[in-house]
């Protein structure tokens, strides 16, 4: 009902649980608590919060314009309404590692099971047009580190995503994501690699849970989770899969009506009344409501 019956280090340790299960882990990302509760009713493993999806719902592109509350914010909204682990997207930590500490501390207090940060400059830009920038390796560790030094509960999850394999190539991307492990991250999350061999390369080389980025428009191919599972991968994130449909569909739908003059060609492709408050689990409201003021007062009082 109003909030998850989870405690947040419930979530966190169900997230470590799964990781260690070995199997892969299937991530779509949110794009409101709404759709993180549905997310769970189909039965994903896990909700992601994109730093793209949480900027175009404000309307900005994703070149670091957020800030940190902000996300927040937006995190602890929709880790209340789901009991399934959320990682965030803390893109460079929002500044210095002094910054990206303080980052680590809010999504804790926010609800999260996890976070990862990136190795760009700050402001970054979408893992997937070319331009980026890379900081220094000794740079990046610096903010992991802080970052790990900022975690109260162990259990909370720090990824270091690296968007090297762009700027420097592949051998050097690796060598990253092992400097990264030593820097204390938990897990790798390699960007925009090229290919299914590549893949495979970043597994044979790094010995800690990897995440799978499947954007759609990218640079990277769109393997299906049997070949990710064979490949020894741990998370398969669609991060961006739900704004675009539903975008797409609401823009389709505004043209429909535009034209048309009425949304009733639109009814067979709506998510019904009755699933809206199956969702929202409307009957324990009710019940609940019916509970507290189902009683009389006695005379006089």
């Amino acid at each position: 009902m109003l909030h998850t019956r989870t405690t947040a280090a419930e979530r966190r340790r169900d997230l470590r649980e799964k990781l260690a299960s070995g199997r892969l882990l299937r991530v779509p990302g949110a794009i409101n608590p709404l759709s993180a509760r549905l997310i769970q009713d189909t039965g994903f493993d896990a909700v992601y919060l994109s730093g793209a999806v949480l900027a175009a719902d404000l309307g900005l592109p994703d070149i670091g314009l957020t800030t940190s509350t902000e996300i927040a914010a937006r995190a602890q909204q929709t880790t209340r309404a789901t009991d399934l682990p959320a990682i965030i997207d803390a893109d460079t930590g929002f500044g210095e590692p002094m910054n990206a500490a303080r980052t680590v501390q809010l999504m804790e207090d926010a609800g999260l099971a996890g976070l990862h940060l990136e190795d760009q400059v700050n402001p970054k830009r979408c893992g997937h047009l070319d331009g980026k920038q890379v900081v220094g390796r000794e740079e990046m560790t610096r903010r992991l580190r802080a970052a790990v030094d900022a975690r109260r509960d162990p259990d909370f999850l720090l990824m270091a995503r690296t968007d090297a394999r762009s700027v420097e190539g592949l051998p050097a991307a690796i060598d990253r994501a092992k400097a990264y492990v030593d820097a204390g991250a938990d897990a790798i999350f390699p960007e925009a690699l090229a290919d299914e061999g590549e893949f495979e390369a970043f597994r044979a080389a790094v010995d800690v849970p990897l995440l799978a980025n499947l954007t759609e428009f990218g640079k990277g191919p769109l393997l299906d989770a049997a070949t990710l599972e064979n490949l020894g991968y741990n998370i398969a994130l669609y991060p961006v899969t739900l704004l675009r449909l539903a975008m797409g569909a609401v823009e389709d739908g505004l043209r429909t009506i535009a034209a048309e003059g009425t949304q009733s060609p639109l009814l067979p492709r709506m998510q019904t009344r009755s699933r809206l408050y199956e969702l929202l689990d409307y009957q324990a409201y009710s019940a609940f409501d019916s509970d507290v003021f189902d009683f009389r007062l006695p005379p006089g009082d």
